[in-house]
């Protein structure tokens, strides 16, 4: 049986304080892995730059020169985490049975792919990394996350509890992944939907090698509301319930109100005035952004705008940089640094 070819994919942006040890650390475990004959030895590690705006794409660059495991995919800009770590899976698909997709920062633990492996020659199309504990986030963030996988789950959005992008699938996976054609993409969403045999390998998160977190709160709502409103109609039939709700009060108030008149206290109070107003407009500024947001995402699907821009595709220039070499005789990849 022929080794698998696999290929990493690992979305960058902003990460050059970190990436020079990231790319160490996955070279001598790709190299480890096919020492030991669990892959081919075309595998290779795809890193994505999303648009950076720091030494990152330099980085990729001349490493994948002259280190033939490292090739480098820049996007024109920045079209955010989910969508770099798309076109890294699309275009990885093309050479590699199994894809196995990871952050730049490595706290999603490297040995862990070993496992991803074996379950892939076992037969599962879809491996999902999936976090055992949560001892190194904050309360905020373990209490919010675990929360937001309650929530999904509630609206009845099938989610890996505790997974984020840490997986590996295989071609077929992937290219069925690829028929999924919304612009709002919510991968852990996606994922599971596409039904092939999949299973689950747990392990224990670490703490970013360095810099800075990519997801502040600010993204991490964002994100989370993303997954929600990509997902679910559930919050536009709750608002619908609140309104029905609030009309069926007020009519309760209304009748109430008219039997205080014919009993002749009619005296009314300001405060309940006040805040009855408050409510329905509250309720109808709620209803209309929610109903907004639904809108924007059908205004962007029916755009269909590519979801990335590729800018340079470091595998094709190395490839017509070899084929020049071998014609006139030019200085190898190191010399050209």
């Amino acid at each position: 049986m022929s080794k698998p070819v696999l290929t990493i994919v690992v979305p960058c942006y902003n990460e050059e304080e970190v990436l020079e040890t990231t790319i160490m650390m996955l070279n001598e475990k790709l190299t480890q892995f096919i020492n030991d004959h669990l892959v081919s030895e075309e595998s290779n590690i795809l890193f994505v730059d999303d648009g950076s705006k720091d030494r990152t794409w330099s980085i990729i660059y001349k490493e994948s020169l002259y280190n033939g495991k490292v090739n480098g995919l820049k996007l024109a800009r920045n079209v955010g985490h989910q969508h770099a770590l798309y076109a890294g899976l699309i275009n990885a698909k093309i050479s590699a049975d199994c894809v196995v997709s990871i952050d730049a920062d490595l706290q999603d633990d490297v040995n862990v792919i070993k496992e991803f492996l074996q379950k892939f020659n076992e037969g599962f199309d879809i491996v999902y990394g999936v976090r055992d504990k949560r001892e190194t986030d904050r309360v905020f963030k373990k209490t919010t996350a675990e929360a937001f996988y309650k929530f999904m789950k509630k609206l009845g959005v099938n989610l890996i509890y505790n997974h984020a992008d840490f997986r590996l699938m295989s071609k077929r996976a992937v290219e069925e992944l690829e028929k999924f054609e919304e612009v709002n993409l919510f991968l852990r969403g996606i994922v599971p939907l596409i039904g092939f045999p999949s299973t689950s390998v747990y392990y224990n998160r670490k703490e970013r090698l360095a810099g800075e977190t990519k997801y502040p709160l600010r993204k991490m709502l964002s994100f989370a509301f993303e997954g929600i409103t990509s997902f679910s109609i559930t919050p536009i039939r709750f608002v619908l319930f609140l309104g029905l709700l609030s009309f069926f009060t007020s009519i309760l108030f209304g009748t109430y109100f008219i039997s205080l008149k014919f009993l002749g206290e009619t005296e009314t109070g300001w405060t309940s005035l006040i805040t009855s107003v408050w409510l329905i407009g509250g309720l109808q500024l709620i209803a209309i952004g929610l109903i907004g947001e639904y809108i924007g995402k059908i205004y962007k699907e029916s755009k269909r705008r590519p979801r990335y821009s590729i800018d340079i595709n470091t595998l094709n220039l190395k490839q017509s940089i070899i084929g020049r070499t071998v014609k006139s005789g030019e200085p190898n990849h190191r010399e050209l640094l």
